[in-house]
């Protein structure tokens, strides 16, 4: 995951947002615990939201307790303690974090050569979760391959990261996993790939970096891209949102889950909103006439 997963904030309760946070103070923990303190610093709030959906999958309570960490010494928070699924999932953590910072590298891109600070930790995903190594790295090359074959087929580019959380999720759940756990993460994939390369697109076509969008609708800024290509995109966006709600309703949960259908139902819809209309990063002649445009329409979002 790659940062683009939240709630909408407005809309999460009190509790919620206590617990959100203590989950990924218990990942940050998790993550020392597991790969190294150097490895901490790659923490995304996607793996606090992932900590409360495998949690409550698989029947385990969250134990929270108010404590002090190096980062907030001067006050303490509540904290969820750390478990093998908060070791686990900062192991997964490491992983992606690693292999980013790798494909960075490849790309040419200068925050590419911080993957040594990861190394480290990476090493210690191979003794503690080899598996979730495997499963990393064997999407990442296959994704790799795509975009070197460049790749012009929207759901052909998105099947790897797609696949890469199905097996993730298959891990994590072992005995609790289903066809619609699979179904939800798979379809979460697919989401935070496509939206990845949506809001990447400006720089991906600044850098001459491979862009699955790009080279779909061959257009020189996001804004006119999603102009050529909207009803097409929001086909898919509709598709992912009915998917993960249809996915959602049909698993067994064992505890309150007001916190991950936030993020789910109403998180994700918005944000894609944000990215869809958001116009060009780079900023074109176009740009804010064509997002001011796309505005007026509607991305269906469910809430």
């Amino acid at each position: 995951m790659f940062g683009y997963i939240s709630p909408d904030t407005p809309y999460l309760f009190k509790k919620d947002e206590i617990l959100y946070k203590a989950l990924y103070c218990g990942l940050c923990k998790g993550i020392g615990a597991g790969c190294g303190q150097v490895a901490r610093t790659a923490l995304q709030y996607d793996m606090a939201f992932a900590s409360a959906l495998v949690h409550n999958i698989r029947g385990e309570d969250v134990k929270i307790k108010k404590a002090r960490c190096a980062a907030h010494w001067f006050r303490r928070r509540p904290i969820a303690a750390v478990d093998d699924t908060a070791i686990a999932l900062g192991c997964v953590n490491t992983a992606l974090a690693y292999f980013k910072l790798c494909d960075d590298k490849a790309d040419g891109e200068v925050r590419g050569v911080l993957r040594h600070l990861y190394k480290k930790g990476y090493k210690r995903v191979l003794k503690r979760h080899p598996r979730v190594a495997d499963i990393v790295s064997k999407q990442m090359q296959a994704q790799s391959a795509l975009e070197k074959a460049g790749c012009a087929v929207i759901d052909e580019a998105c099947e790897p990261t797609a696949n890469m959380m199905r097996e993730i999720s298959d891990y994590l759940l072992k005995e609790y996993s289903t066809p619609q756990t699979q179904k939800l993460f798979y379809n979460l994939g697919k989401w935070v790939y496509l939206i990845d390369a949506l809001d990447d697109y400006d720089k991906d076509v600044k850098k001459s970096r491979y862009n699955v969008l790009y080279n779909v609708y061959s257009e020189g800024c996001r804004a006119q891209a999603v102009k050529k290509g909207e009803k097409e995109l929001v086909f898919i966006f509709d598709m992912l949102f009915a998917q993960l709600r249809e996915s959602l309703s049909a698993i067994k949960f064992n505890f309150n889950h007001d916190l991950t259908d936030n993020i789910i139902l109403r998180g994700i819809p918005l944000k894609t909103k944000a990215v869809f209309y958001g116009g060009c990063n780079g900023g074109c002649s176009a740009d804010k006439k064509t997002a001011k445009q796309l505005k007026k329409q509607d991305l269906s979002t469910g809430v």
